[in-house]
């Protein structure tokens, strides 16, 4: 694929990081993008992709109200499944927002709930394993992220595999985590 070379007034995101911005000079290799705050970044060319549409532009086209889309929904025919679900799934929900594990947050500073927060995950962890609890969904919130980064850390020292919950039910504030039986103990 040829991939189009980077110009003066592009608009650019940062393919591993939440930075974009107008690019304002290319120098062979090296492009420099402004943010909308005003901070002016380097980065190889590599590191930058083109934004031609924003996200919400994009997103008009998914939109429950398009013409188009209520026309398609309304003219398909629901579908049976061919596989059935043979048994009722057990998933533990666990809800680590600070409000639902303290009754107060009074003398308790980021540290202190973060910690808690991280020992209540542990527990549950621990907890599934021992129960042979297949499933757990931790609830963790959005927030700025640490929370979440600091829980995939700890998932990574069990038997488990992980990933993003069920964005339908949860948003994106949950991160499902389902738990190796068959292993010899």
């Amino acid at each position: 694929m040829l991939r189009k070379r980077l110009e003066i007034g592009n608009k650019v995101a940062v393919l591993d990081d939440v930075i974009k911005g107008i690019v304002v000079s290319v120098n062979k290799n090296i492009i420099s993008l402004k943010t909308a705050d005003g901070m002016v970044f380097n980065f190889d060319e590599k590191e930058l992709v083109r934004i031609d549409k924003e996200q919400h532009e994009l997103s008009k086209y998914s939109d429950i109200n398009n013409k188009l889309l209520k026309d398609k929904i309304t003219s398909s025919t629901p579908k049976t499944s061919l596989f059935k679900k043979q048994k009722q799934e057990l998933i533990m929900e666990v809800d680590l927002h600070i409000n639902q594990l303290v009754k107060s947050v009074r003398g308790l500073d980021n540290f202190d709930m973060l910690n808690l927060q991280l020992d209540t995950a542990k527990r549950k962890i621990e907890y599934a394993i021992h129960k042979k609890i297949s499933k757990l969904v931790f609830i963790h919130g959005v927030g700025e992220g640490v929370l979440k980064t600091e829980l995939l850390r700890l998932l990574k020292k069990y038997p488990v595999k992980y990933y993003d919950a069920s964005y339908k039910k949860y948003g994106m504030g949950a991160t499902e985590v389902y738990v190796y039986q068959n292993l010899s103990e």
